[in-house]
């Protein structure tokens, strides 16, 4: 499942997840929704299973205990490689072309528009590569307008 970045989407999903209800059995989510009683709820109430990165040194509770060690079993782990690589490959893409450790993207007078062209420009580059059967990823000259 995928919600958009606008919000804390950990502290939304309580509310969203009765929408999935008998659709997902497990939801991948940043570390953000690090969290046992999100964690607890649920998989009680909707059967769903949480799987998300649990921060370090937070082992204090029996709940954390029981959460840490789901999250260590090989599908849990499975399934955060593979968040790892596809929930956002775009953005990852536009900093590694465009040279970007930092991209703040609050307030007016940020550069959220000149980061929205960005990654319009490398989307367009990757539909074409993908059309013509070459790798998504090597587009980076064409991006830049290089030879």
């Amino acid at each position: 499942m995928w919600m958009p970045n606008s919000a804390h989407e950990a502290k939304r999903m309580y509310a969203e997840a009765e929408h999935y209800q008998n659709r997902l059995s497990y939801l991948v989510m940043d570390s953000k929704a690090d969290d046992k009683d999100l964690f607890r709820d649920l998989k009680q109430n909707y059967d769903i299973r949480l799987v998300t990165i649990c921060r370090r040194r937070m082992n204090k509770t029996p709940e954390r205990k029981a959460m840490i060690k789901a999250m260590k079993t090989r599908l849990c782990q499975k399934y955060l490689k593979e968040r790892g690589q596809t929930v956002e490959p775009m953005q990852g893409l536009v900093k590694e072309i465009f040279e970007l450790d930092r991209c703040w993207m609050r307030g007016n007078d940020s550069n959220r528009w000149s980061f929205a062209a960005m990654g319009l420009a490398v989307q367009m580059h990757q539909l074409r590569a993908y059309h013509q059967k070459r790798s998504t990823w090597k587009i980076k000259s064409e991006v830049l307008g290089e030879p």
